[in-house]
């Protein structure tokens, strides 16, 4: 049977709409499962939203509406964003799902079991926005003397009965487990945050609220209801059986990556992790932080600033396979970086449109217009073994090696070489002057041509695959001495959309 693996991004909070984070982080997740499922490997591949807490019952309250319809309907609006980005998910898991509540409170029990849960009386401060609790020492001053967490978010005071878990007696074996595994955090930057993190000590952390209902009852004390991190976590091993075990189960546990956002690492690599322990589960293997996108000039995108990207509109204008390419292309997954409407079309248009697609629409066009569309082998000159090469040490080795490891943007980098040296080598070889003087020349370069298009296409397919497949489908009538459908653009030019043109 074929290597199993299993990769996740964190599940989205659906009190708002979709914004091109979230799209980043579905669209990197999904190019690995797709370039996995090219190694043959057996992907269970999970997305989907996190709808409890205090947050989706005020964004519910502030509408007139119910939380339960409020999570109903948002969690559609990021269904639809995945399906328009061509994720290819195994299960779009939602917390509201019946398996998942089961599969919490099962959790709570085996950690309730170890005698890691106590009654007690929590005050400090809360992020309504973050669901986190901060100490004294994270927080910052912002304007009118306001407490802000270390994400800039509100805090406010609060005291209310809380269950806690004892996260205090998990430090050391964090640290041991981290030490041990030297992947389990990447890329090292966050690895290195959060043992600075379990170096200064870790306090026992609030796992249940009373102030409010909407959220996974805590077994036995139904007047409270669980801390939405410890419900939202534990999706990860709802999605494939837990607690009943089973095939996907058997099969997918551990986890092979949880994709998630830098500022949300500590749930992921301290929390997380310990809830695991105490439950007697098997941790995830990595937990990788990936950086922000950010507005022009590397500002944070904030809804007051007005510079919030929606991912549809980028869609609508600029077609799924430009915004897929562009947003892996531009942004180390392990970095902040800026993204912007004219840095997606000038970067489509001189890789994809001028290099890469302009490499496979004037190839395939020669050989329907001069071989009558019958592909020719490739040359065996020097020059065209020397192309081939330089192709397959791309796409076989310094593609994928990058990929291994979220390097998409280097990944990219090698493939767009290869692309380079293609139409230098077309370039040089001048087929077109060939027909009359050479035609058996022209047909071992375009040959040779031909034999690049298909590798080059495998290899760049987990990234833009609509496209990618078109191209696939087109060889392929040509297999067998067939003669190849008339060549159409795959990936065309874009133009900038104008503020008049968008409205």
């Amino acid at each position: 049977m074929a290597d199993p693996y299993y990769i996740t991004t964190a599940i989205s909070y659906p009190n708002g709409a979709p914004h091109i984070g979230h799209a980043y982080e579905a669209v990197a997740a999904d190019a690995m499962a797709r370039f996995r499922r090219a190694q043959g490997r057996d992907v269970f591949f999970m997305t989907g939203t996190d709808e409890h807490g205090l947050k989706m019952a005020q964004a519910a309250r502030d509408k007139g509406m119910e939380p339960a319809e409020l999570a109903a309907e948002m969690s559609s609006m990021f269904k639809v964003m995945c399906d328009n980005l061509q994720v290819s998910y195994d299960r779009f898991i939602r917390t509201t799902d019946p398996d998942h509540k089961a599969a919490v409170q099962h959790m709570w029990k085996k950690m309730e079991e170890r005698g890691d849960l106590y009654l007690g009386r929590y005050e400090g401060w809360y992020s309504v926005r973050d669901e986190a609790y901060y100490d004294e020492d994270e927080l910052t001053e912002g304007e009118g003397g306001q407490k802000l967490s270390p994400q800039g978010t509100p805090v406010e005071w609060t005291v209310e009965e809380s269950w806690f878990f004892k996260l205090s007696a998990y430090g050391d074996r964090l640290l041991a487990h981290i030490e041990a595994n030297p992947d389990f955090i990447q890329p090292e930057s966050r690895r290195n945050e959060v043992v600075r993190f379990l170096e200064g000590g870790l306090k026992d952390l609030s796992v249940s609220r009373t102030s409010f209902d909407w959220g996974v009852p805590v077994p036995g004390s139904n007047n409270h209801v669980m801390y939405v991190w410890l419900d939202a976590l534990t999706n990860y091993v709802t999605g494939v059986g837990y607690p009943d075990g089973g095939e996907n189960w058997d099969r997918y546990w551990p986890c092979d990556v949880h994709l998630v956002g830098k500022d949300i690492v500590r749930f992921h690599a301290v929390y997380w992790p310990a809830f695991l322990m105490s439950a007697g589960v098997e941790l995830p293997r990595q937990i990788y932080g990936h950086g922000h996108l950010l507005a022009p000039g590397g500002v944070k995108m904030s809804k007051s600033l007005g510079n919030v990207v929606d991912p549809q509109l980028m869609l609508d204008r600029y077609g799924v396979e430009a915004f897929r390419y562009y947003l892996l292309r531009e942004v180390k997954m392990s970095s902040d970086g800026s993204v912007s409407e004219e840095g997606l079309v000038t970067r489509v248009n001189a890789e994809l449109a001028n290099s890469f697609g302009n490499l496979v629409q004037r190839s395939l066009s020669m050989v329907h217009k001069n071989l009558d569309g019958i592909l020719p082998a490739a040359g065996s000159a020097d020059q065209d073994k020397a192309l081939l090469e330089a192709v397959r040490k791309a796409c076989e080795e310094e593609l994928p090696n990058a990929f291994e490891t979220f390097g998409f943007t280097a990944g990219i980098e090698a493939w767009l070489g290869a692309v380079y040296a293609c139409n230098a080598y077309i370039d040089a070889e001048a087929p077109w002057t060939l027909k009359k003087t050479d035609p058996d020349r022209m047909a071992d370069v375009l040959g040779t041509l031909v034999a690049t298009i298909a590798p080059l296409t495998k290899a760049v397919a987990p990234i833009v695959p609509g496209a990618s497949e078109r191209i696939l489908a087109l060889l392929a009538t040509g297999e067998g001495g067939n003669p190849i459908d008339k060549p159409t653009p795959a990936f065309p030019r874009l133009e900038l959309a104008s503020e008049e043109s968008a409205a």
